[in-house]
């Protein structure tokens, strides 16, 4: 399926049962909700999605699940987080062979790449496969920043298309598109600043909250590029105190805890991550149903062009 790197692409959080293996059915049930709010696409395996502690066994489990529930709704796109270029290479190949629509991709883990070994790795995994790719670039948290200069050498593969915008820094989407004009579509990683990254010509935003919030998210990029933005920034408002638990070290506990209050998920996560206990649990779930309790009514947005 065609990726067009346009719109809203929840990185979906990976369901587990209490026995620590794979909760597809839970999986499934968020992923209707997601395709029912109007979502373009989704991205398994990534940081939230608890990559670090997936199977290639589970990976391939979770693309053929996607790609059956889906079927042919949406794109299914898989996140690579590896330490080596051979491997993130063999699961680009990988994801070609499950049938995967597209790939994001991580700079090279836990080993901090100059500007030459960053292009190189970017250009050896993308270059492994026909696959369009997203280059995740996030220096906050993976200390390795994606830089115009080298965004003007990974542009001479066709098949990388768009950038997962997680410098923190909103002034960068207008460096990007006074560099590259349309050339590579700029999704907002961050979910407290996406309304403003989009206003300022971001074609997306790839989610967290969404998970939890897949209505009220899908909301705000239509009204938006609908040009409806006082409407965009009443839901805004009213969203930010739940989407600033995108912005924390738990977050992966924090947007699960999330999707368990509203039905869309359970709080599982996989060691060395632990459910969340005490005050703090009870601190996150006093914003999270705060923001439940207020949730606002919305307007029709499912029929919006953006």
């Amino acid at each position: 399926m065609r990726i067009d790197f346009n719109g809203v692409f929840p990185a979906l959080t990976t369901k587990f049962t209490s026995l620590d293996t794979l909760d597809l059915p839970m999986f499934g049930h968020n992923l209707e909700a997601q395709i029912e709010a109007g979502v373009n696409g989704i991205i398994i395996g990534g940081s939230l999605g608890e990559a670090s502690t997936l199977s290639l066994e589970e990976k391939e489990s979770l693309i053929n699940y996607s790609l059956e529930k889906s079927a042919g709704r949406i794109p299914v796109l898989l996140n690579i987080a590896e330490g080596s270029t051979r491997e993130a290479v063999s699961q680009a190949r990988l994801a070609e062979k499950w049938g995967a629509d597209g790939l994001m991709i991580l700079p090279p883990m836990r080993y901090k790449s100059d500007h030459r070994e960053t292009v190189a790795f970017f250009k050896t995994v993308a270059g492994a496969s026909p696959l369009p790719v997203m280059i995740y670039n996030n220096p906050v948290d993976y200390k390795i920043e994606v830089t115009l200069e080298m965004f003007e050498e990974l542009i001479e593969l066709p098949n990388i298309e768009a950038v997962k915008e997680s410098t923190r820094d909103i002034s960068n989407v207008t460096r990007l598109v006074n560099r590259f004009g349309n050339r590579i579509k700029i999704l907002c990683g961050v979910d407290t600043i996406a309304m403003e990254e989009l206003l300022m010509g971001a074609c997306g935003w790839v989610g967290g909250l969404v998970g939890a919030f897949p209505a009220e998210t899908v909301a705000i990029y239509k009204l938006v590029k609908a040009g409806r933005v006082e409407e965009a920034l009443e839901i805004h408002r009213w969203f930010l105190p739940l989407l600033e638990l995108d912005i924390h070290p738990k977050l992966v506990q924090y947007i699960k805890l999330a999707e368990a209050e509203v039905g869309l998920g359970t709080e599982y996560v996989r060691a060395p991550r632990l459910q969340l206990i005490g005050k703090e649990r009870e601190d996150v779930l006093e914003v999270i149903r705060q923001g439940i309790a207020s949730r606002p009514v919305l307007t029709e947005y499912a029929t919006l062009t953006a």
